[in-house]
This record gives C-alpha cells, structure tokens and sequence, in this order.
C-alpha cells in the first residue's frame, strides 16, 4: 500500500486532513501529517523541514514494522509551493496537488496573484455564477461555502490561523519542477482558484492537465471521501 504525507495550506493544521485521514486508513494506507509553524518569520526552509521532520518520525515507526511502503505527497493550495521543496531532501514516488499554487522560479508567493492574474480569474468566475464580481474575500463565502455547518463551526471555534507573512517573501528556490511524477486535482466550484484559471496554470507551468473534481476549495472538508478516491486512484506503476 502507500503512505500518503497529508501537507495542510495556510491555515497551516494538520486539523485541515481529519476527515480524510481514517478514509484512507480505511482503504489500508498509512498516513503522516504535521503542524505547520505559525511563527511570522518562518519561511520556506522552516515549513520544509517540519514537512521532513514528520516524515522521518513516521520513517522511524515503520522502520520497525519492516513494511517498505510508496510514499506520496499530497499538498493543499499554498503547500504548492514547498511541497516540491521536500522532494529535494525525501525521496518521494508521487506527488498530489489539491486547489495548489503553481510557483515559478524566483517567484515569491506574494508576487504570485498578480503573475497569475488570480485577482481577475476570482472576480469572473463569481459574475459567472452571480456574485458579486467586486465583493471582498470572505472566509465563508470563498471557502467554506460547500463545507458543512458543523464541520465550519468546528473550524471557527478553533480561532483564526493563517500562513507565515515569510512565505510570501521568499523567492522559490528551484530552476525547475522536480523530477516527481505530479497530479493536479482541482475542484470545480472552487471560488477562489477558479478551474479554467488553475487548468491554464498548470498547462502554462508544469505541462500537464488538471483532474476535476466535484467541490471547492476546503475539498478536505467538504467531501473527503470523495477527495479520497481521487487520491488513491493512481497507479505509480504506469
């Protein structure tokens, strides 16, 4: 089976995978996640080294079962653009892409949104569905829409979380994408990525096409089995 590394985006809590973690357990996988740091001045380096960091705890653990697994990363939104930062430093068999950012060499997660032009594909995608093409960011409205109540209550009650101000700073440091085979999964309704947007995106920067899937941009949240089977149907082989 495979042991799928679960990377959180800026909310930055490994809360983010609860509702996929026992789905894939339940289809016999093993699973790791982690706590990203919060701290402001924690930049690119310091969120790879905690992504390593748990999968070297895990390394430990299953050193002793003797059960060599494949191990994938799986990377939400803003984790696109560490994530492949880890396959530098872990040998990884694959890596999975969800509602992602796409970064390009030099490129800083601040200078992002208007290279992409994020801003304009947000504001047609909401006239499209008819919304308002001008309204703000709403945490609510853009990304827990299709979240169920309970699960968005649970998610309120822990209190505010966010990226570390670093993360948007650092330019990335990479010539190249790396040599990992990559999947893109991107949800349909995703208000704040929308799907033509990220399908251009990811053409334009790594060369390959996107999978939609059914949701928005909380996929973890709102359908997690669903997320799931997307995930687990890949075969490393072909």
């Amino acid at each position: 089976m495979t042991t799928y590394v679960l990377i959180p985006g800026a909310d930055g809590r490994a809360w983010y995978w609860h509702l996929v973690v026992p789905e894939l357990r339940g289809r016999g996988h093993e699973v790791v996640t982690m706590d990203l740091p919060h701290d402001p001045a924690a930049g690119l380096a310091e969120h790879v080294d905690a992504v390593v960091r748990a999968i070297g705890d895990h390394e430990h653990d299953q050193n002793r079962s003797g059960t060599p697994r494949e191990l994938i990363l799986v990377a939400q939104s803003l984790a696109g653009f560490f994530a492949p930062l880890v396959c530098e430093r872990v040998p990884v068999d694959g890596l999975i892409l969800v509602n992602a950012m796409i970064p390009a060499p030099g490129e800083t997660a601040g200078d992002w949104w208007a290279d992409t032009g994020q801003a304009e594909a947000r504001s047609a995608f909401a006239a499209q569905q008819g919304r308002d093409p001008a309204a703000e960011f709403d945490l609510l409205t853009d990304f827990f829409h299709d979240v169920p109540p309970a699960v968005t209550e649970e998610a309120m009650a822990a209190g505010p979380a966010g990226p570390a101000a670093a993360l948007f700073t650092q330019p990335w440091p990479l010539s190249a994408w790396p040599d990992v085979p990559t999947r893109f999964l991107q949800g349909r309704d995703d208000r704040f990525f929308p799907l033509d947007f990220q399908r251009r995106i990811a053409k334009e920067r790594l060369g390959i096409d996107i999978e939609p899937i059914s949701g928005g941009h909380l996929l973890a949240l709102s359908r997690p089995a669903e997320l799931t089977d997307v995930i687990c149907r890949w075969d490393m082989t072909s």
